[in-house]
């Protein structure tokens, strides 16, 4: 049913990348729209770290999707035209087989029994949902942030299998910056005594370790700048405050506590750090040598890459290498650099810049050139290049 949560048991056994193997692994997923006659006006998206499949509302639920705005009627990945299908990333605790799910094989969680994960494995089994679908060729792979580097291994691992590639807010592997910040999250809840080598309880589990790990992912996913138009130095009502003397004072540390305690309980600890450490270990270049041969042999007709000029974690210049790879290998590439001030999260809430760009992509009919790179840096205005 459209818009219902859907799941696909992958047959037999599946190997993972880095060794290991799931049994009957399941896949959660959502559909919007309806598969034509030709069955080529199929989209699929990958997701970031931290959302499930339900990437819009539908009859069948109507609550609002992560990516409401972007996904659905008269929107700019319009589901009366298109056959949108969004996975939960293998390794999440949103339906699909993760760290917290029951091993076949023994009846208990998995636990750090679980496999290493990475993005490839993520990829290979939107790949198994796709075929279970009886579709071959996607028109257009969509993926935000880590959801990004997961389409970019798909891309470099069935090459072909998508006309158009829509990238936002990734790179090709993750920054020395973006290790660090994400390694830190993880020795934050590792440290949590509560957190017990991963053998928690899952009615409390390491809430002190995944609430300062989620403040600190929430300051690496929005920007300075952003905080100081929207807090500056405001203070917290005396009202609010508990009379602590090292109790938030001000209403920027109100807005981490509250995003940190709606985190906490709704993700489970060890799906985020399996999740996180296969951002840390994706390398688009593993698959072929190095990023600009892999890119140049993706084979995609078109391709949009969407930066933001304040992303920290992935700065716009590793959009712009993807663009400018793509490009080489014959795509006709559009890129565009944002000036949103909300960061990396942008494309969650910036729906004024993103939505005509994505919009545009979509609804261009024929292939025409499109000139590419070189870009020069520029971050005060957004461009679009024609």
């Amino acid at each position: 049913m459209s818009g219902a949560r859907q799941y696909h048991e992958i047959p037999g056994s599946f190997e993972m990348r880095r060794g290991g193997v799931l049994e009957r692994p399941v896949i959660a997923y959502e559909t919007w729209g309806r598969l034509n006659a030709q069955r080529d006006n199929a989209v699929l998206i990958f997701t970031g770290l931290s959302p499930s499949a339900h990437a819009s509302s539908s009859p069948a639920d109507p609550t609002p999707g992560w990516w409401e705005e972007s996904v659905g009627p008269s929107r700019p990945i319009d589901t009366r035209r298109w056959f949108v299908i969004c996975v939960n990333s293998l390794g999440s605790c949103f339906g699909s087989t993760g760290p917290a799910s029951i091993d076949p094989r023994t009846g208990q969680p998995y636990r750090l029994g679980f496999p290493v994960l990475t993005l490839e494995d993520v990829a290979v089994a939107g790949r198994r949902v796709l075929e279970n679908l009886g579709i071959d060729v996607l028109h257009t792979l969509v993926g935000p942030s880590m959801g990004g580097m997961t389409a970019l291994g798909y891309a470099a691992m069935f090459p072909g299998s998508a006309r158009r590639l829509l990238l936002i807010s990734c790179g090709a592997r993750a920054l020395p910056f973006a290790i660090a910040m994400r390694s830190l999250q993880r020795e934050i809840i590792r440290r949590d005594p509560a957190w017990d080598e991963g053998r928690y309880d899952t009615a409390t589990g390491p809430v002190a370790g995944m609430r300062m790990a989620r403040k600190l992912g929430m300051i690496t996913y929005r920007s300075a700048r952003e905080w100081e138009q929207r807090f500056g130095r405001d203070r917290i009502p005396d009202e609010r405050r508990n009379g602590d003397a090292f109790a938030p004072a001000f209403e920027i540390e109100s807005y981490l506590e509250a995003h940190a305690r709606k985190f906490t309980g709704q993700f489970d600890p060890n799906c985020y750090l399996y999740l996180s450490r296969a951002s840390d270990l994706f390398d688009l270049a593993e698959h072929g040598g190095s990023v600009a041969t892999v890119l140049a042999g993706v084979r995609a007709e078109r391709a949009l890459v969407i930066g933001v000029s304040t992303d920290i974690l992935f700065p716009i210049h590793q959009q712009r290498e993807l663009a400018a790879g793509l490009a080489a290998g014959a795509a006709e590439v559009e890129f565009e650099e944002l000036a949103s001030v909300q960061g990396h999260d942008s494309f969650l809430v910036d729906m004024d810049r993103f939505r005509p760009v994505i919009r545009r992509f979509f609804d261009r009919p024929a292939l025409a050139p499109v000139r590419v790179g070189p870009w020069p840096v520029r971050d005060t205005v957004a461009r679009r290049l024609p």
